[in-house]
């Protein structure tokens, strides 16, 4: 009896036995080089070694531009230098076998008003050779549409790794270490992706997503991550971040897993419309994650914070930095020493916020000086500290009572541990109050009430 059963059974076994007698015919067998319809470069005379490549790389690349192909790279070291890639160079080797290395003579890799480049499963290693001083970076791409660097290894450049300027497209699960200044900088991009890549051991900075004027930048940074990010250049926080945004409005990090930055895991700087959520922040020499400056929409949610020099800042008031939203974060074991002598509020906070910000539903434990700082002098407005927890602090939650000061409410969070008091009023870095909690000196700007005190 013939049924659907049968019939699709007997389709399946011709279709296999058909596929079986063109492979079985076929000589030679199917290559990845006739699967990914590509030019195979030792087929075309390139070969592994010592010899500068450049020139027949480059060759080949523009016939497969030509022919609408990729250029397959097989095992082995190919050592090049000022290579500019033209449009539509399709690029791929065998992930951890195939490396295009620095022969010297200036630049390394480049591309320039490209609409489309695609790299993948490359090792590009810098060997320790000295670039030029107008070459940035190892790899360095302006104006790229749609650019794809896909399970690549950069390593071994006292420079930056990866500079992108102008460009789109995707940066993804690559492997950054080696590097002098910084993994990935990202200048005035037009909708850049950055995603699953793993960054280890740069002098400077992780990733650095920048604009040269403020605007909508739109980058997402997601699922990285980033360890050991240096700050030889010194400084106060220009340096030393894992990711840091400047000037970058609508930008959303999120998921990223970050530990031992020199300074700060996640730092925004005059970047309106972010969100910061869902990240791990382990060891932060300095503050955690950091909004300040000019900047007005910040989303700070759900983080994990984990040994800092202060956990969340949101800051700048006098410079324009309000309108936030710091809430469901984990906050402990914050310490009073930073990498530099501090001019202004200083260390040893749990969260600190300025102005038009709500903070809501975070969890702070083990900190040494305040748990929550609202204002500082006459930089507060409008904030909302309701549904929080403060273990083991110094002191609760300190607000600025000076006579400048703006309104912030106080409510419904647990104290407990708080050696000092709960809530505490303050002038600039002065105890200015008795215990506010428990019906102490009242101020007209403040509302305080159902708080716990343990």
């Amino acid at each position: 009896m013939i049924t659907r059963r049968n019939t699709l059974a007997m389709l399946a076994l011709a279709a296999g036995s058909s596929f079986a007698g063109r492979r079985a015919s076929a000589n030679p067998a199917l290559s990845l080089t006739d699967l990914r319809g590509s030019l195979d470069a030792g087929a075309a005379g390139l070969s592994p070694g010592r010899e500068d490549q450049t020139g027949k790389l480059l060759a080949l690349i523009r016939e497969a531009v030509r022919t609408n192909q990729w250029v397959f790279l097989p095992a082995g070291r190919y050592e090049v230098g000022r290579l500019s890639l033209p449009d539509k160079t399709r690029l791929v080797g065998i992930a951890g076998a195939t490396e295009i290395a620095f022969a010297g003579g200036g630049s390394f890799l480049g591309s320039e008003g490209a609409g489309r480049i695609e790299l993948s499963n490359i090792t590009f290693d810098g060997a320790g050779l000295p670039l030029s001083e107008n070459a940035p970076a190892m790899l360095h791409l302006r104006d790229v549409d749609e650019l794809s660097i896909n399970n690549c290894v950069v390593t071994g450049c006292r420079k930056t790794g990866l500079q992108l300027e102008r460009c789109g497209g995707t940066v993804r699960d690559c492997q950054i270490s080696g590097i002098g200044e910084y993994g990935i900088y990202a200048l005035d991009s037009r909708g850049l992706s950055v995603r699953e890549n793993r960054l280890a051991d740069c002098g400077n900075g992780g990733i650095l997503i920048h604009r040269s004027e403020v605007g909508e930048d739109g980058s997402i940074v997601s699922g990285n991550r980033i360890t050991r990010t240096g700050a030889t250049y010194g400084g106060t926080g220009q340096f030393g971040n894992a990711i840091n945004l400047y000037r970058a409005g609508g930008v959303i990090v999120s998921s990223n897993h970050i530990s031992d930055s020199a300074f700060t895991a996640i730092r925004a700087n005059a970047s309106s419309n972010i969100q910061i959520s869902d990240n791990q922040c382990l060891r932060s020499g300095e503050t955690a994650i950091y909004s300040e400056f000019g900047f007005e929409g910040a989303m700070v949610t759900s983080n994990l914070i984990d040994g800092a020099a202060n956990g969340i800042n949101i800051a700048n008031f006098n410079e324009g930095g309000r309108l936030a939203i710091v809430s469901n974060n984990i906050v402990r074991n914050i310490s009073l020493t930073g990498p530099y002598e501090h001019d202004s509020v200083g260390f040893g906070i749990g969260i600190g916020v300025e102005a038009d910000t709500v903070v809501s539903g975070n969890l702070l434990e083990n900190v040494p000086r305040f748990g929550m700082l609202l204002g500082w002098g006459p930089y507060l407005r409008n904030v909302a500290a309701t549904g929080n927890i403060v273990r083991s602090a110094r002191i609760g939650c300190a607000v600025s009572v000076v006579e400048e000061a703006g309104s912030a409410l106080i409510s419904d969070n647990i104290f407990e541990g708080c050696g000092d008091g709960a809530i505490r009023g303050f002038r600039w870095h002065e105890t200015a109050t008795a215990e506010l909690a428990a019906g102490g000196a009242t101020f007209e700007h403040l509302t305080i009430g159902g708080n716990r005190i343990g």
